[in-house]
């Protein structure tokens, strides 16, 4: 178990390597190779970021709420899933919140506002809130055990927001455009060519982002409980040693 570890503590710096690669490809055809929009001109290069952003959110908080599942089955609990889930949360947030970002910014040249209460818009918001509570849940007091399952609890109700945000532009009548890649004729492709060709690289590049981050974020989460176990158990230390001349002065001679 230690070898394999450290065999894969050694492969991580690789694979940040090939991240760094594959999102400049990424952004060289981004910026220079796709062609600009005929109606959104250059604007519409925004969509190499929104769109994957919202992927990568989407399979963040499934990762997260998977993994709460599995802490919360007695059989599979363990404390890396609570790792994973807390992880995964915490990047799903970040892609979220540069989900909304970059939407605001192509909002206004097309639509001539930074914010609209758009369906797809306002869902989208809940669920940035909704995983801030969570994280914020994961930093109260208590237990290991308490606050893993406290936090489990938490995921899978936040995690009901987002088969709403993803549907929301079917179910209601919103600003926002339908589906990039399919519109409601399944099959019936919106994007193709080079557009489509680096839609489908910033997906792939902002995926293979999203696992170097949650590795690497399960890493100093790791090292977080091992270091407030030690100050847990310094601070016993430290009450017992007060403890023990009064108690040895209170024994009669």
């Amino acid at each position: 178990m230690k070898k394999q570890a450290e065999t894969t503590k050694r492969r991580v710096p690789w694979f940040g390597a090939l991240v760094v690669v594959v999102l400049a490809a990424t952004a060289l055809m981004a910026l220079v190779i796709a062609p600009p929009d005929a109606q959104q001109g250059n604007a519409q290069r925004l969509m190499y970021l929104h769109v994957p952003s919202a992927w990568v959110a989407y399979l963040a908080f499934a990762a997260t709420a998977i993994a709460s599942v599995l802490w919360l089955v007695p059989r599979t609990r363990s404390t890396s899933w609570d790792l994973l889930a807390g992880a995964s949360a915490e990047v799903g947030v970040v892609f979220t919140g540069l989900m909304l970002v970059v939407g605001s910014i192509w909002g206004k040249p097309i639509w001539g506002s930074w914010w609209e209460w758009d369906a797809r818009l306002t869902t989208t918001a809940v669920l940035f809130f909704l995983y801030l509570g969570y994280l914020a849940l994961r930093r109260a007091g208590g237990s290991p055990d308490q606050r893993a399952k406290r936090s489990a609890i938490a995921a899978l109700v936040a995690f009901v927001d987002v088969p709403i945000v993803h549907f929301s532009v079917n179910w209601f009548e919103t600003l926002h455009q339908q589906g990039t890649v399919f519109n409601r004729k399944l099959g019936e492709a919106e994007i193709s060519g080079t557009m489509a060709t680096t839609l489908v690289l910033s997906v792939v590049a902002f995926t293979l982002l999203y696992c170097y981050l949650v590795v690497r974020r399960m890493e100093l989460l790791a090292l977080e409980e091992g270091f407030e176990e030690r100050e847990l158990a310094l601070a016993i230390e430290e009450r017992l040693a007060q403890e023990t001349p009064a108690t040895v002065a209170s024994v009669p001679s």
